[in-house]
C-alpha cells in the first residue's frame, strides 16, 4: 500500500534536512565559519533534521563567532539568554573539544 502524498513529502523533507546537516558538518570539519553558523541555526530552531538543542546551538554559534561570522555573536547571545550558566559552560567545553579534535585531524 502506497503512503499518502503528505507522508512521502515529509519523508523527502527529512532526507533533505539530513543531507543539509551532513554537508554542513563536512564543511565545519574544514573550519568553515558559515557552516558553523548554519549548524547553530539548525540546532537553535530544530530544523533540517536537527533536534532543538540550545547547548549544541551555542557551541556552533560560538565557533562561528570565533571564525569571524558577524551574525554569530548576536545569535549566540540570544541563545544564551535561554540557557543556564551550566549549559553555557557545557557548550563552551564542547566548542573547545571540537576545535581540539579538528586541529588534531589537520596535523
Amino acid at each position: 500500500m502506497a503512503k499518502p502524498a503528505a507522508a512521502n513529502d515529509f519523508a523527502a523533507g527529512d532526507f533533505a534536512g539530513d543531507m543539509l546537516i551532513a554537508e554542513a558538518l563536512a564543511s565545519a570539519s574544514a573550519g568553515d565559519a558559515s557552516a558553523y553558523f548554519d549548524l547553530g541555526v539548525a540546532f537553535s530552531t530544530g530544523s533540517h533534521g536537527a533536534p532543538c538543542d540550545l547547548i549544541e546551538a551555542h557551541k556552533w554559534f560560538n565557533l562561528a563567532a570565533v571564525g569571524g561570522h558577524e551574525e554569530a555573536t548576536v545569535c549566540r547571545a540570544e541563545v544564551a539568554d535561554d540557557m543556564t550558566a551550566r549549559e553555557i559552560a557545557e557548550a563552551q567545553r564542547r566548542a573547545r573539544q571540537w576545535l581540539g579534535a579538528t586541529t588534531r585531524k589537520a596535523a
